[in-house]
Order: C-alpha cells, then structure tokens, then sequence
C-alpha cells in the first residue's frame, strides 16, 4: 500500500471513529482530521484509484451529514468542519472529473490511431470508430470484438461426398480431429451447395460486393474475392447482379423475399473472422472445397444453432410444414418464404427426409 493511501485511510478512519463512533464527538478533533486530509491532498496527487481504494469521498459525504447533525444539538462550532469538509468534496469531485476526461480523451486518441491500422481492431474502441467510418449498422454497442487471427491449414482435405437419396453432405475433419470437431462433423449435413446456393438465387446478389472490412480494415474488390473464394464453374453464366451487386434486390432471391442482417450487423455481433470477411457462406465455400482451419469448430456450431437438426429456423420451418399439412406442404413457398431463404443461405432446403426426422423428434 502506497503512503498516500495508507495516510488518507488513516485519516478517514480516525475521523469516522471520532464523528460516528465517540459517545461525545468534538468538532476541534474533526477539524484536526480535516485539515490533515487537505494537506495530503494539496501536497499529492489524488488519482481516482486512490479514492475508490480509500472511499474518502464517502466518509467525507458521511461526515458531513453528522456535522450537520451535531450542529443542530450542540455549542460546539461544528460550521468550520462542514466548510473544510465540503471544500474537500468539491476539490476531490474536480480532481476526478479531470482524470476522467483526461482518460477519455486518451482512449479516444488512442482508438483512433488503432482505428486506421490494417488488421484486427486492438479494442472495442477503435473498432467501434471503424465501424462509424464505415457508415455501418451498430447492432451491438459497444460491438463485440472479432474471434482472434484465424490459423489456416496448409493441407486441403478432400470434398464432401453425397447422399444420394437425401442431398445431405458429409465433410472430414482436418488436423483439428478433436472429439468436439468429431461431433460436430456428425451433425453437420447441409443438402445444398455452395453453387446451388448461388444459383438459386441468394443475398439478394450483394454477396460478394467490393466491402472495406471494419475486422480487417482492408478493401475487398469483388471480382477480386469471387476467384478468391469460388469455382469458376460455380459462378459461370450467372450475371455478376447475382453476385456482386452493391442494392439489394430480393427479386433474385429464389423466394423473392429479403432476409438477413447487414455486414455492419454481423461484424458488430463478432461473427466475423478476418479469414472470412464476409461471414458465414465464405467460409462455406472454403470449407466445402477443403479447406481447414481454427475457425471451423465456431462457424459449425453457428450453423447447427441455426440449421442443424435442433436449429431455431430449421425447427420453426418444420413445424409450420406440419402444421399447414405436414410431407403435401414441403414445397409450399407460401410458407415462411422468409425462413427458407434464410435457410438457403446455411445451406439447407427442407426435403422429405428433414421433415421426418423432425417429425419424429418432436412428435415421437
């Protein structure tokens, strides 16, 4: 413990004992007390750590109130205690407010010189103004920072292969072989592609649009991205509005309804991983192709949470499927075109075999 604060506690104890304690408080001891405090503070500096260590400004407040107290029932000159006691609130409340505004103004220096360096935000700060800069949606506040730089494996691992019957897509693990990734693998079985996802008709063809990344804080060039992330026999013969437009048209989304949130949006929930900086269905693209890396266990429990067989969208498709009439009502698009464009995107589309298995789930 510092001097200072052991001298400011010594003096805050002693003039507690004396003010709330003694059966017969004089206002000469407390005034003794006082003025000691107001040289430590005038020949030191007071830091807000101090007084949160000490709760000065709570005694002082405390004895303030029984100086007021005392006045009223007693002869002694209690006045000068309440002035020397007030003078000392006033200077310790001022002192704070400085440091506060000082410490403001630093973090926001400091944020800003963070905000303008290439790679992932040093603080929630700096990736806070990144996000502003950008004119992006804050749909947390402050934003969530991004998961850590992502390792990505040297070795490609093979593709998917198919069911058959199902359309279901089954992947292999690369060095993360853990038993987590293991389960994880188990459960995961999107049934569309990453070009049938496209071809469909999806992000209403703003997917792969030129972006400055608020997580990397780089601009991506759009056709630069496409060789980047797909086959070109994905994409071939697809118009880039389907791809690379910067407006949103839900006109070319399969179910001709708008879905989603905004980049701003995922990047301020800390979805976004500087590997991928487009979210979710980049990923996807590599990870169908082969490759691994460390950001493979968080974007699969993503996609279970939303389209795995308990996911929330997946669950709430079916259950509607089997409410309007259940297996007849699979490829009703009138209902919830919403959640199935939404599903589209985590790659999965409801099939006869989906809405069994969760039919069974749920109804035994």
């Amino acid at each position: 413990m510092s001097s200072v604060i052991l001298d400011v506690k010594t003096i805050g104890d002693a003039l507690t004992k004396e003010v709330m304690q003694s059966p017969e408080p004089e206002a000469s001891k407390c005034l003794e007390y006082l003025s000691s405090l107001r040289h430590t503070v005038n020949n030191n500096t007071i830091t807000i750590s101090i007084l949160e260590e000490t709760m000065i400004g709570k005694t002082l407040t405390k004895s303030t109130k029984s100086f007021r107290r005392l006045k009223r029932n007693s002869d002694e000159d209690w006045e000068q205690c309440i002035k020397v006691a007030d003078e000392l609130l006033t200077s310790l409340k001022s002192s704070a407010e400085e440091q506060r505004l000082k410490r403001k103004l630093e973090k926001t220096a400091m944020a800003k010189a963070e905000a303008i360096e290439e790679g992932l935000p040093r603080s929630s700060a700096a990736y806070r103004m990144r996000l502003i800069q950008g004119k992006k949606e804050i749909y947390k506040d402050p934003p969530a920072l991004p998961p850590d730089a992502i390792m990505i494996e040297k070795e490609y691992v093979e593709e998917p292969s198919r069911n058959t019957q199902t359309g279901e897509l089954t992947f292999v693990s690369g060095k993360d072989s853990t038993p987590e990734m293991i389960d994880y693998l188990s459960e995961f079985h999107p049934n569309r592609t990453p070009e049938e996802i496209l071809r469909s008709g999806s992000f209403g063809g703003t997917y792969f649009r030129s972006i400055l990344s608020a997580v990397t804080n780089k601009k991506y060039n759009a056709s630069d991205v496409l060789k980047d992330t797909v086959k070109p026999e994905w994409i071939s013969g697809l118009k880039m509005s389907m791809l690379t437009s910067q407006t949103y048209d839900a006109t070319l989304n399969k179910f001709k309804v708008k879905c989603g949130g905004s980049l701003g949006m995922w990047e301020s929930s800390g979805w976004i991983a500087d590997s991928d900086p487009y979210g979710w269905f980049q990923w996807y693209c590599r990870f169908y192709q082969g490759r691994r890396c460390s950001d493979d266990a968080r974007q699969i429990s993503r996609w279970l949470k939303s389209a795995g067989p308990k996911g929330r969208f997946r669950s709430q498709l079916c259950n509607k499927i089997l409410a309007a009439g259940g297996a007849a009502k699979i490829d009703d698009v009138r209902i919830s075109p919403v959640i199935r464009q939404t599903l589209l995107h985590w790659g999965l589309e409801i099939t006869p075999s989906i809405l069994s298995k969760h039919s069974k789930r749920v109804r035994g």
